[in-house]
């Protein structure tokens, strides 16, 4: 479905939504990159039911969050009402083995991915292998950012050259399963300016924008070789973070006549989910979240450190259009390639690290600096202890 408010019509559609088979299929290994360790992991696409603003709280205030949303009537009357925040999604989650009947448990240091899908990490020289099952009801896949890979392990649908057949895992049908195989070479690991860990991302390439905004994104963290300590964790590193600041389309989902089953005739005009004046302003069914949360209702627990710990932040971008962030720290202060800074920016799918050495005890807000994202609920608190 077409966005019906933006400042800016960029529709993404990429995919030719040709169906792989029910069978699960392995794929091939890439030349050029010598593996030392297998890590395999089984994860698969599920339907789940997502809310953007769990306990009902908005977090900066401590008071019941209202989201309110405006409708145009045929009389050009316009009536504002309370709107949802929870909404029918399709997530990456990881199970305990290939028959995809029990999920794995989600470490509480990774309970603040919220949205994202599961971890997953390589040293480099190592070889992964993602056992994939898709439980939704749309064919997507999922294309790793930075490894290396054979074009049937490329998770994304366009014409290559590559004969018919031979990349199946560009769109695993509902109910399907396939084996891709990534090997992480020394150009996925650290660069010269890079702390000794990175961040990569993955996600479903089947029909990009749509899967996107349907939910099919995850995190990949790859160490430098030799420098991962027994829990996979990067040395020198005490605390890790991932954040994702996107800026959800319901409107563009795979699932929006579900979720937005009167869109058609509500005509919702552009508003924010607060009350504030801006000249760019959305319908009330764009989310601005940060790993799937809006208005600081992420758990507070879940950011938080002691002051003198090494922490590692991993800070990646959606693709939508205006998906162009300034991450703001307040109250402490990050190294970003070498930098000194409290202010990072990252653009549409870009992905960067910022290490902090929180000396400033307290409760601090962490959001985008782009006034309407931040008005609009991109925002979440962190804790630093003594």
């Amino acid at each position: 479905m077409r966005k019906l408010v933006k400042p800016i019509e960029l529709l993404i559609a990429c995919g030719l939504m040709a169906l792989a088979g029910s069978k699960a299929v392995a794929a091939t290994t890439p030349q050029g990159a010598t593996g030392d360790g297998m890590h395999t992991y089984y994860i698969a696409a599920d339907e789940v039911r997502w809310n953007y603003v769990p306990g009902g709280t908005d977090g900066l205030t401590g008071k019941p969050y209202q989201a309110i949303g405006s409708f145009a009537t045929a009389d050009g009357r316009v009536i504002r009402k309370s709107v949802r925040t929870t909404y029918v999604k399709c997530l990456y989650r990881e199970y305990t083995d290939a028959s995809f009947r029990t999920l794995k448990p989600r470490p509480p240091q990774w309970q603040h991915l919220g949205m994202l899908g599961p971890l997953i990490r390589g040293q480099v020289g190592d070889t992964i292998k993602v056992v994939y099952r898709n439980h939704c009801s749309f064919p997507n896949s999922i294309h790793a950012h930075g490894l290396m890979y054979a074009k049937n392990s490329e998770g994304a649908p366009y014409a290559d050259g590559t004969p018919g057949g031979v990349k199946p895992g560009d769109s695993v049908r509902p109910g399907g399963t396939y084996t891709y195989v990534w090997r992480v070479p020394e150009r996925a690991g650290p660069g010269p300016n890079d702390p000794n860990s990175v961040l990569w991302m993955y996600h479903s390439h089947t029909h990009e924008y749509r899967d996107f905004n349907s939910g099919l994104v995850g995190p990949i963290i790859v160490t430098a070789r030799d420098q991962a300590k027994p829990d996979a964790t990067p040395k020198g590193v005490d605390r890790e973070f991932i954040v994702w600041f996107s800026q959800m389309h319901e409107e563009d989902s795979w699932y929006v006549n579900r979720n937005l089953p009167t869109i058609a005739k509500d005509h919702a005009v552009p508003t924010p989910l607060t009350d504030f004046s801006a000249t760019v302003t959305y319908p009330y069914f764009v989310m601005f979240s940060i790993n799937g949360f809006v208005q600081s209702s992420m758990p507070l627990r879940e950011l938080t450190m002691r002051a003198g710990e090494h922490v590692r932040w991993y800070v990646m971008a959606g693709l939508n259009d205006f998906d162009f962030h300034t991450p703001h720290w307040h109250g402490n202060t990050v190294l970003v390639g070498g930098m000194r800074t409290d202010v990072a920016s990252v653009a549409p799918m870009q992905m960067l690290e910022a290490d902090m050495v929180p000396d400033n005890a307290g409760i601090w807000l962490f959001h985008c600096h782009v006034q309407f994202h931040k008005e609009s609920g991109m925002d979440v608190r962190y804790r630093v202890q003594p």
